[in-house]
Order: structure tokens, then C-alpha cells, then sequence
């Protein structure tokens, strides 16, 4: 059984995934509307998880609703928790549902900065404890960051990963620890940059966005960055790469800016941005990424799919 505690964007992502997939799912949230914003949220996405081939046409959620956490923890085998990104709350919330816990089960937060040594503390076995980090939207999105420490118990990682996997997920394994772990730092990166164009005058929010989406975001979503620049090196791969660019790079890494989300920068990116959305309101917003999403997705499994061209005719 899966318990799913906390029930905001991500939650209800997770609880649709984990439905689609045949399981039974918990769910447990402060909020007394947290049953309905599941089953909404579960209408919405259906269609696209039957698209994908994630759920069936006639595919209907095992949902139960609990108002006690221990109820909701105590017969799971993997909990999800989602609660927002608090460390005081998340260490109040383990230290109520950990007596209620079954010795083997996993929990997995969906921690997306926090570091897994600090979220550890309190924890009388520390060792079913993991990061399982997603990107949002979950139930389309494959990327989950994995991260365990010393202190986890040899079992976890290995069962929450084929847990993951098993729901077409595609897992990272952390080395260390970092905070932020491994995409949202990337995410980061580009994001700073791409604030510094707009403040300083490069460019619009607007096209800033279409840099990114019909530039190398295109490229991204097939390859990731070291193999795509293996490419562009031509036979000579990611060294003649560096060797023609090592100069390049030195002095764009030396010019990018180091901007602040100050009021006013705040204010230009939100003005910016207006101009882009134009009439949309949020519902269109994440209907229209949902949709593209699943385009991509649908079009990257069907390429993966596809036997490798020989290389000689």
C-alpha cells in the first residue's frame, strides 16, 4: 500500500501516478478538501496517463482518505510525504508518524533543497528515510533524484528505485550531498542567467523564454548538455569540443551575472511575463504544458523504441 501525506500539486501528482499503476493509495492531509483535490486533480489527468499508456480507459483509483495519520501510515509500505518545504514542520511531521510505521517501510520526501542529514534528525531509525525528489509535474515529468546516506538501511534505495522505475520513472543517484540536489542547481544556474538578460537590458521576458524553448531546451529534452556538446565537436567528440572553446566559455562564465530577486527585479519579470500570457489564465497555463508534454513524451518513446540504423548499410 502507498500512503500519500500532504495532498498540494505534487501530492495529488503522486497519488494519480501511483493509482494509475494499479496500487492502493492513502491519503492523509490537514486539509478536510484533501479527498476531492485528489479526485479532481485524478478527472484532470487521466486522460493524459491514458495517452501515455500509464492507465487504462477504464482504470479507476483505489483512494482512501484518512484524517489520522496513523491510520494512513501505519499499514503503507512506501509513504510518499509532500508537505511544503519546511524543515521544523517536516521533522514534526516524521516524529508523529514514525511509531506508526512498519518496521520495513520507506519514506520518501519530496524534499526539493533540503538536505537529507538534517531531515534525518529526530528519527529513532533514520534508515528508512530517503530523498525522492521529483520534477513538477510527476505523473508526466520521468526525473526522480535519489539520495541516500550512511545511515540508510542497505534495503532502501535499491526498493524505492525499482518502486520508481516500475511507474516509468528514469532515477538519478546522488553521490553526496548538496543542497538542492541535482536539477533544481541546474534549473538555478539557468534561471540567474536568464534574470540577468531581462535586468539588464539583453533581452525580454518573453524572448528569453523563446531562447530557451526554441533553442537549446529543444535539444534538452533528447540529449543532456555533456553529450550534446560531445556532438558539436564532431568526430573529435567532448575534448575537441573544450579544446575549440575552452576561451569562449572562460570569458561567458567570467560575464554572467549575479542578479538579486529584489522588489523591482521581481516586479520587471512579472510585467514581462504579462505580456506573454496575455489572456490565459492558470488552467489554460497547465493545460498547454500538459499537452506538450505529452507530445514530447509520446515522440521520445516512440524514437526510443526504434532499432539503432546499422552502421554500415
Amino acid at each position: 500500500m502507498i500512503a500519500i501525506i500532504g495532498t498540494g500539486l505534487i501530492g495529488c501528482s503522486w497519488a494519480a501516478l501511483m493509482a494509475a499503476s494499479g496500487r492502493r493509495v492513502v491519503i492523509h492531509d490537514t486539509r478536510p478538501e484533501a479527498g476531492r483535490a485528489v479526485a479532481e486533480f485524478w478527472d484532470s489527468v487521466k486522460p493524459a496517463l491514458v495517452e501515455l499508456g500509464l492507465a487504462g480507459d477504464t482504470t479507476e483509483p483505489d483512494f482512501q482518505v484518512e484524517s489520522s495519520l496513523e491510520a494512513a501510515v501505519s499499514r503503507a509500505d512506501f509513504v510518499f510525504e509532500n508537505i511544503p518545504e519546511r524543515l521544523d514542520a517536516k521533522r514534526a511531521l516524521y516524529a508523529a508518524m514514525e511509531p506508526h510505521l512498519k518496521p520495513d517501510a520507506i519514506v520518501a520526501t519530496s524534499s526539493s533543497g533540503l538536505e537529507l542529514s538534517d531531515l534525518q534528525e529526530g528519527w529513532q531509525n533514520p534508515g528508512r528515510l530517503i530523498i525522492g525528489h521529483p520534477f513538477n509535474p510527476p505523473h508526466l515529468v520521468p526525473l526522480v533524484e535519489l539520495y541516500a546516506n550512511d545511515r540508510t538501511d542497505p534495503d532502501v534505495l535499491p526498493r524505492a528505485r525499482a518502486l520508481y522505475e516500475s511507474c516509468g520513472k528514469v532515477t538519478i543517484t546522488l553521490k553526496r550531498e548538496v543542497m538542492g540536489h541535482v536539477a533544481n542547481r541546474l534549473q538555478a544556474a539557468l534561471w540567474r542567467e536568464a534574470i540577468h538578460l531581462v535586468d539588464a537590458g539583453v533581452a525580454s521576458v518573453k524572448d528569453v523564454n523563446a531562447a530557451i524553448w526554441a533553442g537549446p531546451g529543444l535539444r534538452w529534452a533528447i540529449m543532456g548538455p555533456h553529450m550534446l556538446l560531445n556532438l558539436g565537436g564532431g568526430e573529435g567528440g567532448l575534448r575537441a569540443y573544450c579544446e575549440q572553446f575552452t576561451q569562449s566559455y572562460t570569458e561567458w562564465w567570467d560575464d554572467l551575472g549575479k542578479p538579486q530577486l529584489t522588489p523591482e527585479t521581481i516586479d520587471r519579470l512579472v510585467e514581462g511575463l504579462a505580456e506573454e500570457i496575455g489572456g490565459r489564465d492558470y488552467a489554460t497555463l497547465r493545460r498547454q504544458r500538459d499537452d506538450q508534454l505529452v507530445a514530447v513524451l509520446k515522440a521520445l518513446g516512440e524514437t526510443r523504441k526504434t532499432p539503432a540504423a546499422p552502421e554500415h548499410a
